[in-house]
């Protein structure tokens, strides 16, 4: 029993923290907003047609298919201050701990 709590304990120890994971375009999410990798994380690009600026941020209305965590549709209003630059022009979005919860929305730059 005691081997096996050491051994346990080992691996805690050994795990590290975990790591965001990167975008289809390359760039990397921030770790505070990404769990997982991009085959399962929840994190990750998410239709144009799924957001609509409005006063003060975005609507975020999320099908199933639109995001690999969105089992139901989902509306979101987003404000523009909570809003992170995307790097490649796309909408991004990190949904965590639950499809219900946006954790970390990306955003590309607004024309002028």
């Amino acid at each position: 029993m005691r081997v096996l709590c050491l051994v346990s304990f080992a691996s805690f120890l050994l795990a590290g923290p975990a790591l965001s994971h990167d975008a289809p375009s390359g760039w990397q999410y921030e770790q505070f907003c990404c769990n997982g990798n991009s085959h399962n994380g929840d994190c990750q690009m998410i239709p144009a047609t799924a957001v609509r600026i409005i006063d003060g941020g975005y609507q975020v209305t999320l099908l199933p298919g639109d995001h690999r965590l969105a089992t139901r549709r989902h509306v979101f209003h987003l404000p523009q201050s909570t809003a992170r630059r995307s790097q490649d022009g796309e909408y991004h979005l990190c949904l965590y701990p639950t499809e219900d919860t946006p954790r970390c929305f990306y955003a590309p730059d607004m024309g002028f």
